[in-house]
């Protein structure tokens, strides 16, 4: 059990961290960083975690970046956070045309709980 334990804890370690942004229904953005932004959006679209999108219903992911560490994610989301609009929409958009024009993740329930 404890072998189990340590193993788990090991692989925990070794996940990425991920820095993301997500464009609400009313058109802001809201910059977070998670290991897992599939598990944490699900949170968001419950109402689950930051105020500021119980407020600003989550619409899309529109832009995610990975980090080795806690530290590199914490520092680039309190820069990305301190961007202006216009600047996190043209992250937003780089990212797309690297997806080669794939849109943002959709996320059920967010516009007429759909």
């Amino acid at each position: 059990m404890q072998s189990l334990k340590k193993t788990l804890r090991m692989l925990l370690w070794l996940m990425p961290y991920y820095v993301y942004i997500v464009r609400c229904v009313d058109g802001s953005f809201y910059t977070g960083y998670s290991r897992n932004v599939d598990m944490r959006m699900r949170q968001h679209v419950k109402g689950k975690g930051a105020r500021y999108l119980r407020i600003h219903r989550p619409d899309a992911v529109v832009h995610v970046e990975e980090f080795g560490s806690r530290a590199e994610a914490m520092r680039r989301e309190r820069r990305v956070k301190l961007f202006s609009h216009s600047q996190k929409l043209r992250l937003a958009k780089s990212q797309a045309r690297a997806r080669r024009g794939v849109r943002g993740v959709r996320l059920r329930g967010a516009k007429g709980q759909q």
